[in-house]
């Protein structure tokens, strides 16, 4: 968790700051605020990042997202190609937006396919909400291609890819909107926290009202606004804005450390009979926050689990039986259970509970992901890559490293 690993003085200064003018809400007070206006602040540092002309902050990555879609036009009677492999909240904010999702398959990316696209749409196919995964990229030459060939909306949910990119591009500008976290477990925390991006101003300007109740926020006059959509309350607050001011600046320099402590472990694992890596479109791109090791087959997969479980090697993911971040274990939606009817029930929409994603399940099935820290010593990370080569070669038969 690179952005919890260096919190400090500058953290603390941007919540004084805050504290000091008493106003924790983002919009209005302008004379109380002493030119204090940390979500702006926020905001203006992810561009600084991403290179994105617009940026809009609101409460979470989950908001995030939700809020890219319908600020997008995405919503009733759409269908939106998704993966089985991401975060719950992507899957959550296509239901709760009104949509429909459709699962397609991935590919060693660990992203949607241009393939996998292709074979999931239908006449109704509105959308693609694309997922950047486990800090690398998409294959966006030909995700493009396609979706502009269909004439769909592209979405990006790149809340494990911020300062990630793609040929010079970031993840999140592809589309129509993309969307980053700043959760407590990214490459930059806001406690809590999520930030929209795109290039299209309208896009932007709906995303700002959307989020907050379909306020236009012209005027100083919060009770006298216009409100020419409707929306919700995803703001975000002043306090997790501040932090995410001061964790943003760091990101170019936790990248870098990122990138030279994966190269160790890539070097190191890459000796290893039956040990492969994630494939990056685009390696100069890596945010690199996580090594994406791949294993022959599920089963040799697992056995290397329980070797580095048995051996206390800690900092890694098997996501084939992760609760909440792929597909299998996801019965609530399998079943669609609800506390209240969605627009999806409607309607027709894909046997969640029966799906044929073979790919996706051999992908995942032999994939574990260790966590990169920026505060590691190179010892501490040779250490790491060689008890982690030592869990293969116990798992697979062969003679563990002395």
């Amino acid at each position: 968790m690179p952005g919890t690993e260096l919190f400090g003085s500058e953290e603390r200064k941007e919540i004084n700051d805050v504290m000091e003018t008493g106003i924790l809400f983002r919009f209005n007070h302008d004379q109380q605020r002493n030119g204090i206006w940390k979500a702006k602040e926020f905001e203006a540092e992810v561009r600084k990042v991403t290179g994105a002309k617009f940026s809009h902050a609101v409460s979470s990555g989950s908001t995030a997202i939700a809020t890219a879609m319908a600020a997008a036009g995405i919503g009733a009677g759409d269908e939106v190609i998704v993966p089985p492999f991401t975060y719950i909240a992507t899957i959550e904010a296509v239901f709760f937006i009104g949509a429909t999702p459709v699962f397609a398959e991935i590919d060693e990316t660990l992203d949607l396919s241009a393939e996998g696209i292709k074979a999931a749409i239908t006449p109704k196919t509105k959308a693609v909400c694309l997922v950047h995964m486990c800090g690398g990229m998409a294959d966006m030459d030909s995700i493009v291609k396609v979706v502009k060939e269909h004439n769909l909306i592209l979405v990006e949910d790149a809340g494990q890819a911020f300062a990630a990119s793609y040929k010079g591009t970031s993840t999140g500008l592809f589309g129509a909107a993309g969307a980053y976290s700043f959760d407590f477990f990214k490459i930059a925390t806001a406690g809590e926290g999520g930030v929209i991006v795109t290039n299209d101003e309208q896009v932007y300007k709906y995303a700002d009202s959307y989020s907050d109740h379909g306020h236009d926020h012209v005027g100083n006059n919060r009770g006298m606004e216009q409100h020419p959509i409707m929306g919700f309350n995803y703001r975000i607050s002043e306090l997790h804005a501040a932090i995410g001011v001061a964790q943003t600046r760091k990101v170019p320099a936790i990248r870098e450390a990122n990138r030279k402590n994966k190269a160790i472990l890539t070097e190191v694992l890459s000796q290893v009979e039956g040990v492969s890596f994630s494939t990056l479109p685009d390696p100069a791109g890596d945010s690199a926050t996580f090594l994406n090791m791949f294993l022959p087959d599920t089963t040799t997969a697992k056995r290397v689990v329980d070797e580095l479980n048995k051996n206390s090697v800690g900092g890694f993911n098997y996501w084939y039986t992760n609760m909440y971040h792929f597909i299998n274990q996801w019965d609530h939606i399998h079943q669609m259970r609800t506390v209240s009817k969605l627009t999806a029930q409607l309607g027709e929409h894909q046997d969640y509970g029966n799906l044929h994603l073979p790919k996706s399940q051999e992908v995942v099935g032999r994939l574990i992901s260790f966590g990169i820290r920026c505060t590691w010593t190179e010892d501490e990370v040779r250490t790491l890559a060689n008890n982690i080569a030592k869990a293969v070669k116990a798992a697979v038969g062969e003679p563990a490293l002395s």
